[in-house]
């Protein structure tokens, strides 16, 4: 049994549509006997699902037998799908409780392959399907077409995956494919915008005259625009409408729009563009290393240095460049420029765990506790979250 207080460990991943928006996250906690605790105590509260509203969480088990009476009545079924292997209709029992969920209201995916000589119960016409798992294995164009959907692919680990599933008929996606190194630029983005903010990184760096970072601005419409919803969106939880870029400086002042510049290298560069799905795992990992330095005492200077590196981790992805020369050209701090490069340091040791799922060895080796852990994953994707809405 789950001990009393005791915050477990829940991996979460984003899942997302064709149109790279953030549409739920994935739970998982490691199966056991205590399973049924454990999720009691991931969902008391309701602290999880506020924190990731409006998204719902798929929560993906082995079979549904931890989802007991106490759990369930955790689990409100407008806001929680059911993502269960299908190899557990290899029990009867299974396929009848997965019938009386969905009676119930709640969405569930079958994940995988039917077990042979067992039936899905007709009403479950949902498929996942573990990416990770089915490497090598093709996948026929349009061949989810005639099931109702939303059909999920979880552990999609690059774009020609992601093309192949998204043929397939598969809606929303889950997995490493929005950093995939291989995935080409957009043959619209000449990174003029991305470039005129590294220009202005570099101005607020050296404390220039405000005049000088708007006259930057004003030359990119596109970076204008980007900039203001940014900062009047609820993520910067800004009292007062921001109108102009004077406006921006005067009132939210130079740290702030330091972090904005930082966010929007990500930023879609064309008005008609796919939204940019490492804008959010940016500004999640930045978030969450903010959290995590807060957490162990750092000041205001250490928490900006913290979110810094979790926005400047993906940019080798992003600019297709090496982080050795990105770090460079930027004049990063030493902490900073050791964590991106080569995780060194406290803040490398930080970024390393927003990198996977760690367990409880890995946190302790970065000095982080579970609860320490949790509350920085709430307090990052809700963050996250937010910025996905705004810009």
């Amino acid at each position: 049994m789950a001990e009393q207080g005791h915050i477990p460990l829940v991996a979460i991943d984003p899942v997302a549509n064709a149109q790279n928006e953030w549409v739920a996250l994935s739970l998982r906690l490691a199966p056991g006997a205590d399973l049924a605790q454990r999720l009691q105590a991931v969902f008391a509260g309701a602290e999880l699902l506020t924190a990731i509203a409006p998204l719902d969480c798929l929560l993906h088990l082995d079979g549904p037998e931890a989802l007991t009476v106490p759990v369930l009545a955790l689990l409100p079924a407008n806001r929680v799908g059911l993502v269960i292997k299908a190899e557990a209709l290899a029990s009867g029992s299974a396929a009848r409780q997965l019938a009386e969920l969905h009676a119930y209201g709640y969405r569930v995916w079958l994940d995988g392959d039917i077990p042979e000589g067992a039936k899905a119960p007709p009403a479950l016409r949902s498929a996942a399907r573990d990416c990770r798992a089915h490497r090598d294995t093709a996948l026929p164009p349009g061949r989810l077409v005639a099931l109702f959907g939303p059909h999920l692919a979880h552990g999609v680990d690059g774009a020609r995956r992601f093309s192949e599933c998204e043929n397939a008929g598969f809606d929303w996606f889950s997995g490493d494919y929005p950093i995939d190194p291989d995935a080409a630029p957009s043959k619209d983005d000449d990174g003029s915008s991305r470039r005129r903010i590294l220009t202005l990184l570099g101005l607020l760096a050296r404390d220039a005259e405000s005049r000088e970072l708007e006259d930057q601005i004003r030359q990119d419409p596109a970076l204008a625009y980007h900039l203001l919803k940014l900062v009047n969106s609820a993520a910067f939880a800004v009292n007062t409408q921001i109108t102009s870029f004077s406006h921006a400086i005067t009132v939210l002042g130079r740290r702030q729009l330091q972090r904005w510049l930082q966010l929007l290298l990500y930023a879609r560069q064309q008005p008609d563009g796919l939204p940019n799905l490492l804008l959010l795992l940016a500004a999640r990992r930045a978030a969450q290393l903010e959290a995590l330095s807060r957490e162990a005492g750092g000041d205001r200077d250490a928490q900006d240095l913290a979110f810094m590196t979790g926005v400047f981790s993906l940019l080798d992805r992003l600019l297709h460049m090496p982080m050795a020369a990105i770090a460079a050209d930027l004049y990063l701090p030493d902490d900073v420029a050791g964590a991106l490069v080569d995780r060194r340091g406290r803040l490398g040791a930080w970024l390393r765990l927003t990198e996977t799922h760690p367990d409880e060895s890995l946190l302790e080796e970065a000095g982080v506790s579970p609860a320490a852990w949790w509350h920085s994953q709430l307090h990052a994707w809700h963050w996250a979250i937010q910025v996905g809405r705004n810009v």
